[in-house]
C-alpha cells in the first residue's frame, strides 16, 4: 500500500483530472447519441431532444434496417475488406521483407516507389482509375472496389511491415542461413511469426480503410447489389428527409464488425505501430 501514497510536497494533478473529464466527455456524448437515437421512434426523436433520455425503447428501427438490404451491403463490405486485407498481405510481407534482407539496387528503387505512392491521393487520380477499370470490364463489381483499395493502403503497409521486419535480430538470419534453410524457409519460419504484429497493424489499418471507402464504391460501382455500407446509409434519406433513428441504426450494426476486429488485434496493434521506432 505503501506504493500508492503520493510522494511528500506531491500535488494533486487537477487540470489533468479535468482534462480526462471532458476528453470522457467528448467521447461518451456521441455514443449515447448514437445508441439513445438508434432506440428511439421517429415521432420520440422529432418531438424530444437529441440528448433526451428515451421515454419509449423500440427495435423497430433495427428491424427496418435488415428489411431495406442491410445483409446484402454488410457481405459486400466483408468482401471487400477481407479481400484488401489479403492482396495487400499476400504483397507487402513479401516486399517487407525483401527490402529488409535484400540488397539490391532493384530493391531499393521499388521501396522509393512505394514511398512516393504515399504522396499520391486517391482524389487526384479517380478518373484514371475509372478509365483503367472500365477497360479491364471490372466496372460495377467488388474486385473494382478492393483492387484500387489495395493499391493505396500498400505504401504504408510496406512501411510499417518494413520497420516490423527491421526489429527482428540479424544474428536470427545467419542462424538458419547456417542450417541450411533456403530463403522460402527463412519466411516462413521466422519472418511470418515474428512479423505478427506488423501483420495485424496492417490488417486493422487496411480493414478500416475499405470499410469506410465511399469514393470508390461511389465512382466505381453503381447497382444496388454491389453496393456498401457507406453507400448503403443512403437508402434512409429521401427527397423528402432522412430517418435518423434509423440510419442510427444501421451505423451502430455497421461498427461491430470493424470493432471486433480492433478487439481481436488490439494487443498486438501498438507492438506494430512502434516497431522501428526505438531504433
Amino acid at each position: 500500500m505503501a506504493l500508492l501514497r503520493p510522494r511528500p510536497g506531491s500535488r494533486p494533478a487537477y487540470g489533468a483530472g479535468i482534462g480526462a473529464a471532458l476528453w470522457l466527455l467528448v467521447v461518451c456524448v456521441p455514443l449515447y447519441y448514437l445508441v439513445a437515437t438508434s432506440l428511439r421512434g421517429p415521432g420520440d426523436y422529432m418531438s424530444q431532444g437529441p440528448l433526451s433520455v428515451p421515454e419509449t425503447l423500440t427495435l423497430d428501427n433495427y428491424r427496418n434496417v435488415f428489411e431495406v438490404g442491410f445483409l446484402g451491403f454488410l457481405t459486400n463490405s466483408l468482401i471487400v475488406a477481407f479481400g484488401a486485407i489479403l492482396l495487400v498481405l499476400l504483397v507487402a510481407v513479401p516486399a517487407a521483407f525483401a527490402i529488409v534482407r535484400s540488397r539490391s539496387r532493384a530493391v531499393r528503387i521499388s521501396f522509393t516507389l512505394f514511398l512516393l505512392g504515399l504522396a499520391v491521393p486517391a482524389q487526384a487520380v479517380i478518373i484514371p482509375i475509372y478509365l483503367i477499370i472500365t477497360r479491364l470490364n471490372l466496372y460495377d463489381s467488388l474486385p473494382a472496389i478492393i483492387l484500387p483499395t489495395a493499391a493505396f493502403t500498400l505504401p504504408i503497409s510496406i512501411v510499417v511491415l518494413t520497420s516490423s521486419l527491421r526489429d527482428v535480430p540479424g544474428e536470427l538470419y545467419e542462424a538458419m542461413a547456417l542450417d541450411g534453410a533456403a530463403t522460402w524457409q527463412v519466411f516462413l519460419r521466422l519472418v511470418l511469426p515474428l512479423s505478427r504484429p506488423g501483420v495485424v497493424t496492417v490488417a486493422i489499418f487496411v480493414g478500416l480503410n475499405a470499410w469506410n471507402n465511399f469514393i470508390f464504391p461511389l465512382v466505381l460501382t453503381q447497382s444496388e447489389s454491389n453496393r456498401v455500407l457507406p453507400l448503403g446509409l443512403w437508402a434512409f434519406q429521401t427527397q423528402y428527409g432522412t430517418d435518423v433513428p434509423g440510419l442510427m441504426a444501421a451505423v451502430v450494426l455497421s461498427t461491430i464488425p470493424i470493432l471486433a476486429l480492433y478487439l481481436f488485434g488490439r494487443r498486438h496493434l501498438l507492438s506494430g505501430l512502434a516497431a522501428g521506432f526505438g531504433k
